[in-house]
C-alpha cells in the first residue's frame, strides 16, 4: 500500500513516498511539499493502473544513446534517406538534446527548441524533418519502456509552403536540349518526356529499354550519398513502366549505337566513363546549357520531371495515366502536385453537361410553356339584404398575437 510520510531532518521537513513497482519491489521518492508528494503518489498509481508504468530511473539514459540506438534501426531505409536523417541529428537535435536524461524533456522544451530553429532562419521543411526525427526517437524510448508518453507528441509544425513548380514547353525543352553538349541532348529530351528522376535515368539499364515497343522500364535508381553513388529501388519502391514517343526512340537507338549496348550496359554516363553523376552533370552540362537558352536561372533538373507531366497533361493525359507514368503511390499525389493544370477540363464539362441537357429538352419537347397564371377569382358573398356582394380582404396579424408569435 502506497504512503506518505513527513520526514525531518536537521530542521528541514520532507515527505518521502513510498510504493510498489508492477514486480512488487518497494521504492521511495522524496519531495519537499505534500502537495507535490500527493500530486504524484496519484499520478503514479494511476499509471502503474493503466499498465503504463515507467521505472522513473530508466528516464535518466540521456538522449544521445537513444538516438544512436534509433539510427541503427534504420538500415532498411534508402541510403539518401538515412543520410538526411544523420544530418538532422547531427546539425539540429543532439547538439541541444544530445546531453538531456530522456525524463527531463518536457512539451515545453520541446517548443522553445522548435521555436529556436525558426528563430535561426531555418527552412519550415527542414524544423519539419527535425521534429520527425526527434519524435521517431522519443518513440523509440516509449516502446523501450524509458518514457511512458511522447513529449513530441501534439508539437505543430510550421507549414511548409510548396517552391514553385517550372514547366517548359515543348519548344524550350527542345531548346535546352539543343544547347546541351554532346551527347546529351537526348538526356535532357529523355528526362523532360518520359518524367523519370534523374537517379533513375542514372541507373537505368539497356535491357531496360524497349525501343520497337517504345517502353522503357524503371526498376531501380542510383542516388548519391556523401560522394558516393548508392544503388537501390526507385522511391516508391516499385517498378513501373513509362511510355516512350516515336521520336525519342529513334533518337536512342542512334545514341545507343556507338555506345556499349549490352543488356546490363547503363544508358547513360560521364564522358569519362563510370555512371552518370546527377551533381557533376547538373554543374557542368545542364546550368551552362540552361543559361544559353536563355532559360530562367532557377531552372532544376528535376524541372524536367514537373515539364514531363505538364506536357502529358496538355495532350489530355487522364490523372491515372500521369501517375502511372511518373510512378506516384496515388491518384491524389498526382492531383496535389499537378491539379492546377487542369483548369480546362471544368470548362470541357460544363460545356459537355449543356449539350446533355440540350438532347433531353429537345427528345422530351422541352421546355415546355409553364402554365399560365390565373387570376384569383374574387370571392363574393350576399351582404345584408339588398344583394350587394363583397370580397373578402386578408385579415392582418396582430405582432402581438399569440399565432404571430407561433409563427
Amino acid at each position: 500500500m502506497a504512503s506518505i510520510e513527513k520526514r525531518t531532518r536537521n530542521g528541514r521537513i520532507s515527505y518521502s513516498v513510498r510504493y510498489r513497482d508492477p514486480a512488487g519491489h518497494s521504492r521511495r521518492k522524496v519531495f519537499d511539499r505534500k502537495v507535490d508528494a500527493a500530486r504524484w503518489l496519484a499520478e503514479n498509481e494511476a499509471t502503474r493502473n493503466r499498465g503504463a508504468w515507467v521505472d522513473p530511473a530508466a528516464g535518466r539514459d540521456r538522449l544521445s544513446e537513444w538516438a544512436e540506438r534509433w539510427f541503427s534501426s534504420t538500415v532498411a531505409l534508402r541510403p539518401g534517406t538515412r543520410r538526411t536523417y544523420r544530418l538532422l541529428l547531427d546539425h539540429q537535435v543532439l547538439p541541444h538534446f544530445g546531453g538531456a536524461p530522456l525524463a527531463s524533456i518536457d512539451p515545453l522544451a520541446v517548443h522553445e527548441w522548435q521555436a529556436g530553429l525558426v528563430a535561426a532562419g531555418l527552412s519550415p521543411s527542414r524544423i519539419r524533418n527535425a521534429a520527425q526525427v526527434l519524435g521517431q526517437i522519443l518513440d523509440a524510448a516509449v516502446a523501450g519502456g524509458r518514457l511512458h508518453r511522447n513529449p513530441a507528441q501534439g508539437l505543430r509544425r510550421p507549414r511548409i509552403v510548396e517552391r514553385e513548380m517550372t514547366f517548359l514547353s515543348a519548344a524550350e525543352l527542345e531548346r535546352l536540349a539543343s544547347q546541351v553538349a554532346d551527347p546529351y541532348g537526348v538526356l535532357v529530351r529523355f528526362l523532360g518526356w518520359t518524367g523519370l528522376r534523374i537517379g533513375e535515368a542514372a541507373a537505368l539499364r539497356v535491357g531496360r529499354l524497349d525501343l520497337l515497343g517504345r517502353r522503357v522500364e524503371v526498376v531501380e535508381a542510383a542516388t548519391e550519398v556523401n560522394g558516393r553513388l548508392a544503388w537501390g529501388p526507385t522511391k516508391t519502391g516499385e517498378r513501373r513502366t513509362v511510355p516512350l514517343p516515336r521520336f525519342l526512340a529513334e533518337q536512342l537507338g542512334a545514341y545507343l549505337a556507338d555506345r556499349p549496348h549490352s543488356p546490363n550496359d547503363l544508358v547513360f554516363g560521364m564522358p569519362q566513363g563510370g555512371p552518370l553523376r546527377a551533381s557533376k552533370w547538373g554543374e557542368r552540362y545542364f546550368h551552362p546549357a540552361v543559361a544559353a537558352a536563355g532559360l530562367p536561372e532557377g531552372l532544376r533538373v528535376h524541372d524536367l520531371r514537373h515539364t514531363a507531366a505538364s506536357l502529358a497533361i496538355r495532350e489530355n493525359a487522364s490523372v491515372k495515366i500521369v501517375q502511372a507514368m511518373l510512378g506516384h503511390r496515388s491518384a491524389t499525389q498526382t492531383l496535389d502536385r499537378y491539379g492546377h493544370l487542369y483548369p480546362s477540363d471544368l470548362d470541357a464539362l460544363a460545356e459537355r453537361l449543356d449539350r446533355a441537357h440540350a438532347a433531353a429538352t429537345a427528345a422530351e419537347g422541352w421546355p415546355r410553356r409553364p402554365p399560365a397564371t390565373q387570376k384569383a377569382r374574387s370571392m363574393t358573398w350576399p351582404c345584408g339584404g339588398g344583394g350587394e356582394t363583397r370580397t373578402p380582404v386578408p385579415r392582418r396579424r396582430s405582432r402581438d398575437s399569440p399565432s404571430a408569435a407561433a409563427g
